[in-house]
C-alpha cells in the first residue's frame, strides 16, 4: 500500500510519538485535572475530544502540504528545515524547563460529558502550539518527491492517535495514582526530559543533513 511509510520511517515516528505521549503536557494535565475533579467518565470524554482535535489537525496538515508540495518543492524544504529548527526548539525546552504536571484536585463538579468532550476538542483545535507542531513534525516523515504525500500523513496521524491512545486510557483510568507518584519521582521525569531531547535532536540534525545534500 502506497500511503503506508517504510519500516525505519516508522519506527522512527513510532518512537518519537511513544515519547510525546509519556512527556506531560496541556493534553494529558487537562485529562488528569478533569478525571480527578469530576470522574474518569468526563476525563475519558475529554480524552477523546482532544484526539478528534488530532484528527481535524491531520487533515488539514496532509492537504495543506500536499497542496504545497506541487505548488513549490522549494516551499516544502523550507517548511521542512523550520520544522527540524522546530524539533531542536523542543529538545532545548526540555531540558531547560523540565517537564511539569500541576493537575486540579478540587471536589468534583456536575460536569456533562458532552461539555467534557467540546472542551477538549477546541482546547486542542485553538491551541496555536498544537498547529505549528504538526505543521512542522508530520512532514519530517515523508518525502519531498513522494507522490502519495497526502495518504502517508493522514496514515501518520491517525497511526499517531493508535500509539498514544493506550497511554492516554492509562493516564485517564489511574489520574489519581499517576498525579501523586509523578509528584513523587521527579527523576523519572527528567529521565524522559532526557531521553525525549536526545531523541528529538537526532531528529532535526537527521533532517538537516538530509537537505544539505
Amino acid at each position: 500500500m502506497d500511503y503506508i511509510p517504510g519500516l525505519p520511517v516508522l519506527a522512527a515516528f513510532s518512537l518519537a510519538v511513544l515519547l510525546l505521549a509519556i512527556t506531560p503536557g496541556p493534553d494529558m494535565t487537562l485529562w488528569m485535572s478533569r478525571a480527578i475533579r469530576d470522574g474518569r467518565a468526563i476525563g475519558m470524554m475529554t480524552m477523546l475530544g482532544t484526539n478528534l482535535g488530532i484528527v481535524v489537525h491531520t487533515l488539514l496538515v496532509a492537504f495543506g502540504v500536499s497542496a504545497l508540495v506541487v505548488a513549490s518543492p522549494v516551499a516544502f524544504l523550507v517548511l521542512k528545515t523550520a520544522g527540524a529548527g522546530y524539533l531542536l526548539w523542543l529538545a532545548i525546552q526540555a531540558l531547560r524547563n523540565r517537564s511539569v504536571l500541576v493537575v486540579e484536585a478540587a471536589g468534583k463538579t456536575s460536569a456533562s460529558k458532552g461539555k467534557a468532550f467540546l472542551n477538549g476538542l477546541w482546547v486542542n483545535l485553538l491551541n496555536p502550539k498544537i498547529i505549528i507542531f504538526f505543521m512542522t513534525f508530520l512532514p519530517q516523515f515523508v518525502s519531498v518527491n513522494d507522490p502519495h504525500v497526502t495518504g502517508k500523513l493522514i496514515f501518520l496521524g491517525v497511526l499517531s492517535i493508535l500509539i498514544a491512545l493506550p497511554v492516554a486510557i492509562i493516564v485517564v483510568l489511574g489520574a489519581n495514582g499517576l498525579a501523586e507518584w509523578l509528584r513523587r519521582k521527579p527523576q523519572v521525569m527528567r529521565a524522559v526530559d532526557y531521553v525525549f531531547a536526545g531523541v528529538f535532536s537526532v531528529f532535526a540534525v537527521k533532517i538537516l543533513l538530509t537537505q544539505s545534500r
